[in-house]
């Protein structure tokens, strides 16, 4: 990294809540946030949003006119972006970029509109300027008053770590100082849940924990889709407000044999997780947050690359799915923010049914890791 980019604020909402207290207390029982819901033709476990977020988020919706006909997607970045930059400090004459991204974009909407057209032959007005993927940064810009770049983009599951990868290229490159970068998903329809059931990626089963990350004794695969959004203020240099540091960025892509593939190993995980190192020894890495969604292949893969980079000296191992399902794009962003939760309260968050490992009596460095289909890779590599 040429230059030093320091984290300055996060925000999220996800099924474990949206303030980092509340989030904090819930990473430290082993009380997982997953529940059932009745679709009208199947029933399948979610991570939805608690319903205190819901209520804020609804009174956003209806705090302006333009709001109102808004996808969930769009309103839940809102609700959060707006947290980012006050606990930051920045102001809409900061110019600041703005770079939001998502998976699914207005899964909701665009889900209601298709099937009023089926149902009449004719699309409502407001269809497709409510469905667009740039949806979302627009709406965060025009709400935030700045007039700094906007850029949106889906690259699947990943989509929340290459937006930092962009604002950290903005930074880098001397264009920008400062950019807000995130993502946002709302996707518990049933479209969207009937969709990961074909893949047979979704859990089934009944058991305590619905999914099963990093279980590697597991005989199904054991997804579950969550519900979120989260962003972050990234500005350049070291700042005395800064929460966390980023010190190292990678990515990779796999060769696709399949839509859904990924290598046995992981070898975009390898090339990532090497990039984001850089000089850094692998010996010096105390604790990795994994993407691990809970399936088998998954899960194992992502480890054996770890195995590959670290050798006997594998850091502590984590992750968050179990607790508050995959929230796609969002996913990796939510990760992060478990690793700086670490960093600031210097302990390791467990899973509760694989394996105890041991805590690093001090954590100073945490590797974050995101994949999405077809194996677009991330790693980030931030610092206390």
């Amino acid at each position: 990294m040429r230059n030093s980019i320091s984290i300055t604020s996060i925000a999220s909402v996800s099924a474990i809540g949206s303030l980092l207290e509340d989030i904090w207390t819930n990473y430290k029982n082993d009380k997982h946030h997953l529940s059932i819901k009745e679709f009208d033709n199947f029933n399948a476990w979610i991570a939805k949003l608690q319903e205190k977020d819901k209520l804020q988020i609804e009174k956003l919706r209806k705090s302006d006119a333009k709001y109102k006909d808004l996808d969930e997607s769009v309103l839940y970045a809102l609700y959060v972006s707006r947290k980012a930059i006050k606990e930051a400090g920045w102001s809409a004459n900061d110019d600041f970029g703005i770079n939001i991204g998502s998976s699914r974009g207005a899964t909701i909407l665009f889900e209601k509109y298709h099937k009023e057209f089926l149902q009449t032959g004719k699309s409502s007005t407001l269809s497709s300027p409510t469905t667009t993927l740039g949806n979302i940064s627009s709406w965060i810009a025009h709400d935030l008053q700045t007039s700094g770049p906007e850029i949106s983009h889906s690259i699947t599951c990943s989509t929340g770590l290459h937006s930092l990868l962009n604002g950290v290229a903005w930074i880098q490159s001397g264009m920008a100082s400062k950019f807000l970068i995130g993502a946002s998903e709302a996707s518990l329809t049933d479209f969207t849940i009937a969709q990961m059931q074909a893949l047979k990626v979704y859990a089934k089963n009944e058991d305590e924990y619905p999914c099963k990350t990093l279980d590697l004794e597991k005989n199904n695969n054991t997804m579950v889709i969550g519900e979120g959004a989260s962003v972050i203020c990234l500005e350049e240099g070291i700042k005395e407000n800064a929460i966390a540091y980023v010190e190292g960025v990678g990515y990779a892509t796999e060769i696709l044999k399949h839509n859904i593939s990924i290598s046995s190993d992981a070898q975009c995980f390898q090339k990532s997780m090497k990039m984001a190192l850089g000089d850094v020894s692998p010996k010096d890495i105390d604790a990795i947050v994994m993407h691990a969604p809970g399936t088998i292949k998954g899960d194992l893969s992502e480890l054996k690359a770890i195995e590959k980079i670290f050798g006997e000296h594998k850091p502590f191992l984590t992750s968050n799915k179990w607790k508050l399902g995959h929230t796609f794009a969002t996913s990796g962003l939510l990760s992060l923010e478990l690793g700086i939760l670490m960093l600031q309260h210097q302990e390791g968050v467990s899973v509760p049914f694989i394996e105890k490992q041991k805590c690093p009596a001090k954590i100073n460095k945490i590797l974050v890791n995101s994949v999405g289909f077809g194996g677009n890779a991330v790693s980030v590599l931030i610092t206390k």
